[in-house]
């Protein structure tokens, strides 16, 4: 690998207002859960609490992209800060060890909380559950199987895939110098983006059509599930995070700018075609929010997204999102498929947001920080591994979703 340049290693430092701008992320795809008219659950009850039909049209409406949005950052965030903590000569095996700790153990304790609540009694078979287990299940077109036990749980199969990959894909990357290389490969990871979608609208079949999505479900697996697929948004992020470093980033692309651009590329989302809104109409919209917040970091701007409470919410986002297939999926089933007046629907969101942040949390400080300072700290005879984010306390890393963020129409 080559090594980092002066300036890259001066400018490596801590993203504290990305991990706050985490918790935004996985709480758009709380919302997009929420708003849900078919849940990922069979038999695929609303989840959207509002009786009134306006109401719940509107609240369905206005977050009906959020959580494709919210799952397009992490993929892109994910690359970005693997990217700019990875270090030349760090061990393939301290950073899959850690990385691996940072997905596995939360995952199983919800598998198994989903299995015994609800998912246990709804698959069909080993083959149902067993891929979901290891986190392979994204690979089976089948929704059956994609979107099983914890339908939240699919986007960690792609980041698994990028775990896996990361190694290998950081060594051409560092090698790419110049403004010009450095955008000219984001800009082809966005036409791959577009490319998977045209794949998918003209070559995948269109029928049957999902039960939960207006197109069929080979082309929801093929557009958004497939690990594969999802690739160039993760390689997108270790490119901006090589373009921040060598000091590429545009600087008229702040924070105002980039938050003006969400709106207008979420506000495109809503009206193009459905398949278009998971990631092409929002990638350049998360890319400049990425690296604008960075961008801030580095400059050490101060950021209400750096405060302690926004640091605390992004840390446990990971947590937060990953409990949403019991905290709004499974708890909205035993309501039965009864909807409320505006103050009460308002009152089970609540509900539905503080449980999640309850479960988010249980999981970060019972789950997740013993197993990454057991079993996450380099032997003292190895070299140290470093981490991806600042974070306060050794071994931390940064949460792969939020991490992101949903399964099926689940974000």
């Amino acid at each position: 690998m080559a090594p980092m340049t002066p300036s890259e290693a001066a400018k490596r430092a801590k993203l504290p207002s990305l991990t706050g701008l985490r918790f935004f992320a996985a709480l758009s795809v709380f919302f997009f859960h929420s708003s849900l008219t078919d849940s990922p659950i069979p038999p695929n009850a609303p989840i959207n609490p509002f009786a009134d039909a306006s109401i719940a049209d509107g609240f369905s409406t206005a977050f009906g992209k959020a959580g494709y949005l919210g799952v397009s950052f992490f993929f892109v965030l994910s690359g970005f800060v693997l990217a700019w903590a990875a270090k030349p000569g760090e061990r393939v095996s301290a950073f899959l060890r850690r990385r691996l700790l940072k997905i596995f153990p939360n995952h199983l304790v919800v598998f198994a909380a989903a299995m015994i609540l609800f998912a246990g009694s709804a698959v069909t078979g080993v083959a149902d559950w067993l891929p979901n287990l290891f986190l392979i299940h994204t690979w089976w077109p089948q929704p059956t199987v994609n979107l099983s036990v914890n339908p939240p749980s699919w986007s960690l199969g792609s980041e698994l895939l990028f775990y896996m990959l990361f190694p290998a894909l950081i060594v051409p990357i560092r090698r790419l110098r110049g403004r010009t290389a450095l955008w000219g490969w984001s800009a082809a990871m966005i036409a791959g983006m577009v490319a998977v979608q045209l794949i998918a609208t003209y070559f995948v079949p269109d029928t049957p059509k999902s039960t939960i999505t207006p197109i069929s479900g080979m082309q929801f697996w093929f557009g958004y599930l497939m690990p594969a697929g999802r690739l160039f948004e993760f390689v997108l992020g270790i490119l901006l995070a090589r373009v921040v470093l060598a000091g590429y980033w545009p600087r008229r692309v702040g924070l105002g700018v980039s938050l003006v651009l969400t709106v207008l590329g979420y506000a495109a989302a809503l009206v193009a075609p459905f398949q278009y809104g998971f990631v092409v109409a929002t990638i350049v919209p998360v890319a400049a929010l990425i690296g604008a917040t960075a961008q801030a970091d580095v400059e050490g701007r101060d950021t209400f997204l750096r405060s302690r409470p926004m640091v605390w919410l992004g840390e446990v986002s990971f947590g937060f999102y990953l409990v949403q297939g019991v905290t709004i999926f499974y708890l909205r089933s035993l309501l039965g498929e009864n909807t409320y007046s505006v103050p009460v629907a308002l009152l089970v969101i609540a509900g539905f947001l503080a449980a999640s942040l309850l479960g988010g949390w249980l999981l970060f400080r019972f789950v997740e920080m013993p197993a990454m300072r057991r079993f996450g700290r380099a032997r003292p005879r190895t070299r140290s591994v470093p981490d991806p984010v600042g974070a306060p306390y050794e071994g931390r890393d940064p949460a792969p979703v939020p991490a992101a963020t949903g399964g099926g129409r689940t974000g």
